[in-house]
C-alpha cells in the first residue's frame, strides 16, 4: 500500500494575484492557482491539483519551473457558487506522495442586477432607474431644494447581497454609499444627495443620475439606466443676443 505523507512545508495553494477577495464571474473564466516553491523541488516532480477533492489538472515540472512559483489552470466547469477547498499533491521519484495544506476560497458568480449584456456597453437594463419624487422630476431642483438636498431611492435588485457597495453618480460627481447590511437585503435603498454634491456638479439642464453596484468579490453590475434632472436656475430658453448700439451716421455737411 502506498503511504501518504503530509509535510507542513507544503504551503496551501493561492489564487493568482487580483483574485484574493474571492472568485467572481470574470476570474472564473480564466482561474489560475499558484503553487509556491517547496523543499526538495526537482525537475520530474508531478504536481496534481484538486478542487473540492476532485482532480482538475497536473503539471510535470521541467528545469525552467525551478525559478519560481508554478501556476495551474482550473477548468470553469468545476467552479460553482459557495465555498470550495483547494489542495495539491506532489509525486516525486523514489518518495511517497505528499499532500499540501488546504486553501478555502469563496465563489460568487451571481452579478448584482444579473449579468449585464456586453451588447449594451456600460448600461444594465435589468437595474431599475433611481426613483425621484415626482415634483422634483417635473420641476427640477431649484435653489431652495439644492439647500435641502435631494432624496433618491434605489429599488431592490436581482442577486442583492450583504456587503454590496453602491456608487451613485450625480452628473460627474460620484458618491459611495455604505455597504449593504444583511438586514437590508431585499429592501429599497434610500439615498440623500447632500447640497455639497449638487453644487459640485453644478447647474445642468439634463443632469444624469444613475448608480452601479460592486459585490464582495468584485462582480460589477454596470450602470443603471439614467434619470435626467434640471438643476438650478438654468434657463431652457436661451437669451436673445444683446443688441449692438446703432452707429450715428457721420455728418457729410461741408462748410
Amino acid at each position: 500500500m502506498t503511504s501518504m505523507s503530509n509535510f507542513p512545508e507544503l504551503a496551501a495553494p493561492t489564487l493568482a494575484s487580483g483574485q484574493r477577495t474571492g472568485i467572481n464571474i470574470t476570474s472564473a473564466e480564466h482561474l489560475e492557482v499558484v503553487i509556491a516553491p517547496y523543499p526538495g523541488m526537482d525537475p520530474g516532480d508531478l504536481i496534481e491539483l484538486f478542487w473540492d477533492n476532485c482532480y482538475v489538472g497536473s503539471r510535470l515540472l521541467s528545469e525552467t519551473d525551478m525559478h519560481g512559483s508554478v501556476s495551474l489552470r482550473v477548468p470553469e466547469s468545476f467552479i460553482v457558487n459557495g465555498t470550495s477547498r483547494i489542495h495539491y499533491r506532489i509525486m516525486q521519484i523514489g518518495r511517497g506522495p505528499s499532500l499540501s495544506a488546504t486553501q478555502q476560497v469563496q465563489v460568487k458568480l451571481d452579478c448584482p442586477g444579473g449579468r449585464p449584456s456586453s451588447l449594451l456597453g456600460d448600461e444594465n437594463q435589468s437595474l431599475a432607474p433611481v426613483r425621484i419624487p415626482d415634483t422634483i422630476r417635473r420641476q427640477g431642483v431649484n435653489p431652495n431644494q439644492i439647500k435641502r438636498g435631494v432624496p433618491l431611492t434605489i429599488e431592490p435588485y436581482l442577486n442583492m447581497a450583504a456587503s454590496d457597495a453602491i456608487t451613485v453618480r450625480w452628473g460627474d460627481v460620484r458618491m459611495d454609499l455604505p455597504p449593504i447590511k444583511p438586514g437590508e437585503v431585499g429592501l429599497p435603498v434610500h439615498v440623500w444627495v447632500p447640497p455639497e454634491v449638487i453644487m459640485e456638479a453644478g447647474e445642468d439642464l439634463r443632469l444624469e443620475v444613475t448608480y452601479c453596484i460592486i459585490d464582495r468579490v468584485g462582480n460589477n453590475s454596470h450602470w443603471a439606466p439614467p434619470r435626467t434632472l434640471k438643476i438650478g436656475c438654468a434657463n431652457p430658453y436661451p437669451k436673445p443676443p444683446a443688441k449692438e448700439p446703432l452707429m450715428v451716421a457721420e455728418s457729410r455737411h461741408r462748410k
